[in-house]
Order: C-alpha cells, then sequence, then structure tokens
C-alpha cells in the first residue's frame, strides 16, 4: 500500500517542493481550467515545459499567460476537444520530440445523452476513448525516454462497472450517473492494462479521485441534484469539498512521487493508494471490478476495435 505523507489537505505546490522537473516536457489535457490550472502551475513551478491541451484556445492563452508571467516557465498552448477523433489525430500527429508526462485531466460529467457524429455516448467517447487515443497517438514520443501517464478518474467509478453489452445506451435505458461512472471506471482500468502491456516500455500509468472540487466540470447540474447525489451514495460522514489546490494534489503526487517510480495500474485519492471500497459508499474507495485483468484486456480490445472501425468506414 502506497502513502506518501501527504493528505486531504495538501496542496498541488506542497506535493512539488523539491521536485525537479527541469527539462521534463509535460502535457495536461483540460489545462485551462478548474484543477487543470492547478496542475499546470505546480508542474511548472518545478520546472517543466508544459502544454496546455484546450477546447477553448483563448481560455488556454490567457492561462498560459498568467502562469508563465507567475512561474517564468515555458508554457504552451494547443487545440484538444476530446469528443473529436480527428482533433486528438492532429494533436498526436503535430506533437514533435519526447513527452516525459502526460496528465489525462480533462473530461465531461453527467450530461443530457449526447452522441458523437460517430454515435458514441459522450462521456464514454471523451472521457475514455478521447484519452486512449490521444496515449496511444503519443506512444512512441512517451516511449522515448519513459514516461508517466496520469488519469484522473472519480470515486464514480463506483457508480457503474463498463458495460460491455452496451457501453453507448444503444438499448438500455440512459442513466448519466452510470454513463460517467463506466467512462471513470475505463480510465482506471486502462493503467491495469497498460501495465501489463508497457512494462518493458519505460511508461508508467496510473489513476486518481482528485476529490469534491466545485468547477465547471459540475455545469449540466444544479445544487439540489449534486445534494441528491450525495445522499444516494451512502455517505454516512459529511461530505468535504476541496479547495482546486488541493484538488490537484493526487495528480501531482502520481505524476512525480518517488514512490510511483516504475509502478502502473494503482488508484489514488487524498494523496495515497486507495483502500478497497465498502458496500454502499459511493464516496471512497476501489471497486474491485475496476482491478479486474479480465475487464482491463477486455476494455483494451473494445477501445481499438472502437478506434479501428473509423478507419475501415
Amino acid at each position: 500500500m502506497i502513502t506518501t505523507g501527504f493528505g486531504f489537505e495538501t496542496t498541488a505546490l506542497q506535493v512539488v517542493e523539491g521536485v525537479d522537473l527541469t527539462g521534463r516536457r509535460a502535457v495536461v489535457t483540460g489545462g485551462a481550467s478548474g484543477i487543470g490550472v492547478e496542475t499546470v502551475r505546480a508542474l511548472a513551478t518545478a520546472g517543466a515545459e508544459v502544454t496546455i491541451a484546450a477546447r477553448d484556445i483563448d481560455a488556454g492563452e490567457r492561462v498560459a499567460t498568467a502562469l508563465a508571467k507567475s512561474t517564468g516557465a515555458h508554457i504552451s498552448v494547443a487545440h484538444l476537444d476530446l469528443s473529436s477523433q480527428a482533433s486528438v489525430k492532429a494533436f498526436a500527429r503535430n506533437w514533435d520530440g519526447p513527452l516525459h508526462l502526460l496528465v489525462n485531466n480533462a473530461g465531461v460529467m453527467a450530461t443530457p445523452l449526447t452522441r458523437t457524429p460517430e454515435g458514441w455516448e459522450l462521456q464514454f467517447a471523451t472521457n475514455h476513448l478521447g484519452h486512449f487515443a490521444l496515449t496511444l497517438g503519443l506512444f512512441n514520443s512517451l516511449r522515448a525516454e519513459g514516461a508517466r501517464v496520469v488519469n484522473v478518474s472519480s470515486s464514480a467509478h463506483l457508480m457503474s462497472d463498463v458495460v460491455f453489452d452496451d457501453i453507448h445506451y444503444a438499448h438500455r435505458e440512459y442513466d448519466r450517473w452510470e454513463a460517467y461512472g463506466q467512462s471513470k471506471t475505463a480510465n482506471i482500468l486502462f493503467g491495469v492494462e497498460a501495465g501489463h502491456r508497457w512494462a518493458g516500455e519505460g511508461i508508467t500509468m496510473n489513476a486518481l479521485m482528485p476529490g469534491s472540487i466545485a468547477t465547471n466540470l459540475q455545469r449540466h447540474l444544479t445544487q439540489q441534484e449534486l445534494q441528491d447525489r450525495i445522499r444516494q451514495s451512502g455517505a454516512t460522514a459529511t461530505r468535504r469539498v476541496k479547495t482546486t489546490e488541493q484538488g490537484a494534489a493526487t495528480t501531482l503526487v502520481a505524476a512525480t512521487s518517488p514512490l510511483l517510480e516504475g509502478v502502473s495500474g494503482k488508484y489514488l485519492e487524498d494523496c495515497n493508494e486507495a483502500t478497497p471500497a465498502e458496500p454502499g459508499n459511493h464516496l471512497r474507495g476501489l471497486a474491485a471490478y475496476a482491478q479486474s485483468e479480465e475487464s482491463a484486456a477486455h476494455l483494451w480490445k473494445v477501445s481499438e476495435e472502437t478506434l479501428w472501425s473509423l478507419k475501415a468506414a
């Protein structure tokens, strides 16, 4: 069990105190808002050359300018829309040189039923397939010098396993929380299988729960809907909300902690490795199905086949 000495109240900047990322190149998807901004700030403060991958280029430029001024680091911006496979391919194609750190941070949550042009359910398409395609597209750059890939998942993975029989809700009734949950489970399973496939490539991948943070990720929900979800979770304790600075801390642990050197397939929360989830609690812990090696291998196969179908079309 990995324990770091950090915890709930630790901030991203506290995690990188004494960390030297000079000469390291990083990409943070969704780095123009929420915990993405604090992730970029901490990486840049530690000396990394950071690229903000954002759908809103103007927002990305504003963040990059402000953070470059405060950190003195080189921060660039590139367009990336994870719901568009054309955009993902363009980003990967345009990347030049090694990549030492990929933070798959961007995502959408609890959206109304929406489909991409391919007919894929939006949350799974964005949160998993977009990042899956991006990571594989950057594989050679990641492999060049060894790298870490960090997948920002969620305790919402406790709401649903990946329902392979109907991932995209072609037949079952749509539930936006269930859909979000299965996409976050996929984020964890991705790292489990990557650990097996890429063990000899010098690339590691781990996932994390950042915590409950008030960001624009909740833009599709009313405050009442959020409170209803918390009550339905079965939590017995009061839900504590983190600041964005605290919310980014676990990402930085996954990205920089020497305790995770050479380690893949872990799921962290509050800056430490998560313990197994207790029955009925949908706010903390790791679901057993999110560590299934069989499911992880099957997800990889299904994801590849889904992307390959675009080439064949």
